[in-house]
């Protein structure tokens, strides 16, 4: 039997993955790892959100356009980015809360409330 004669959208999941991974792609370039995040809460936890907010931002019109350019697919593309953009601020969310609570020292020096870490300050 064709795959066509299935009766199934078989590109639905495909989609679905996709759009769900573009929006973990765009968020992870706009911010350091959620572990990272957390063990340098105090310094980072300014600025986290809003590079989390662009993340999302830039994602949503990612989404948008893979959902005009397949629109027979535009649910599991709707569902695949929506539902990465929910665990992915929560992720972030918790890594925030979680680090500013902690009273663990963190992997970053900073001075003057600077962002200057150990690495940018090393001569080689």
């Amino acid at each position: 039997m064709a795959l066509a004669q299935t009766g199934r959208n078989l590109g639905a999941g495909v989609a679905f993955m996709v759009a769900g991974g573009i929006v973990y792609e765009i968020i992870a370039a706009n911010c350091s790892s959620p572990q990272t995040t957390e063990l340098n809460a105090g310094a980072r936890a300014p600025t986290l959100m809003k590079y989390v907010h662009l993340g999302l931002g830039q994602s949503a019109v990612f989404v948008a356009a893979a959902i005009y350019f397949e629109p027979n697919h535009a649910a599991p593309i709707l569902a695949g980015g929506s539902l990465a953009a929910v665990m992915m601020y929560g992720l972030y969310k918790h890594a925030r809360d979680t680090g500013v609570a902690s009273s663990a020292p963190p992997t970053e020096q900073h001075s003057n409330g600077g962002s200057r870490g150990l690495s940018w300050n090393n001569p080689t």
